[in-house]
């Protein structure tokens, strides 16, 4: 599904990911970790096309097309989706407007028609029930107000909504307490189907007790040095990544 191949990219001309190779197939889990600073974010944000990061070589394909030749929109109706580490607010635009044009787009590319208001609707409150969000939330402006677990619950049922092939968490677990936690991690977990892929990144291996990971792997300066199975997150828990980056710079 996804396959990345020695991929840089720098920002106000400093490099920050030196070589970056992986591949992820469908239905897997891959969690990317890492010291602050290694290019976790960024790689996130190359992958979603934010302009403020130039690509200075290496090749994305993504269902075995050029990645890094789509425009963002293209990337989404194509079935990638980013979940943000801090998920803006969009006064003046529902929930359910912003939700419902964007999904429709999205069916529009795939050849579909658009969804009626009542299937739409009927669709909202199936998908709620995913991430246990308050339906009064839907009927607000997007994140307007909301606290910062109800952004990241509704992060996730925007993924819900959308259900993309390509799911990029990055740092979704960041500011929750552990009742937020368990709902948007079950929410991911939930939404794990054998045609579509995620990559989790995060500080914390308390996420993955939620969302089991097939791979995970350590970004340091800019590269995977390490990859390994589920329990390589509960090493580093125990043991940071002091062992790893050590055995690197050898």
């Amino acid at each position: 599904m996804l396959e990345v191949r020695n991929l840089h990219a720098t920002v106000d001309g400093k490099e920050i990911l030196r070589g970056i190779n992986l591949t992820v197939r469908a239905g897997e889990v891959h969690a990317i970790m890492g010291p602050n600073g290694s290019g976790k974010s960024t790689f996130a944000s190359v992958l979603a096309g934010n302009e403020k990061y130039e690509v200075t070589g290496g090749e994305v394909l993504f269902d075995g097309k050029d990645l890094l030749s789509m425009s963002i929109e293209e990337r989404g109706r194509a079935g990638l989706f980013l979940g943000f580490q801090y998920p803006v607010e969009i006064p003046g635009v529902s929930m359910a407007n912003f939700l419902k044009y964007a999904l429709n787009e999205k069916r529009k590319y795939q050849g579909l028609e658009p969804l009626s208001s009542a299937e739409f609707l009927r669709m909202m409150r199936e998908k709620a029930k995913i991430v246990e969000i308050d339906s009064k939330l839907t009927s607000r402006s997007v994140n307007e107000g909301f606290s910062g677990g109800e952004k990241k619950k509704n992060e996730i049922f925007q993924m819900a909504m959308f259900e993309p092939k390509l799911a990029i968490l990055d740092e979704t677990d960041s500011g929750l307490d552990i009742d937020a936690l368990r709902i948007v991690a079950t929410g991911v977990a939930k939404l794990k189907r054998p045609d579509n892929a995620t990559i989790v990144i995060t500080h914390y291996q308390r996420l993955l007790d939620y969302i089991v990971p097939d791979v995970v792997h350590v970004l340091y300066k800019g590269r995977i040095i390490y990859s390994a199975g589920k329990e390589l997150a509960l090493k580093l828990e125990e043991q940071g990544y002091d062992w790893l980056i050590n055995q690197y710079e050898k």
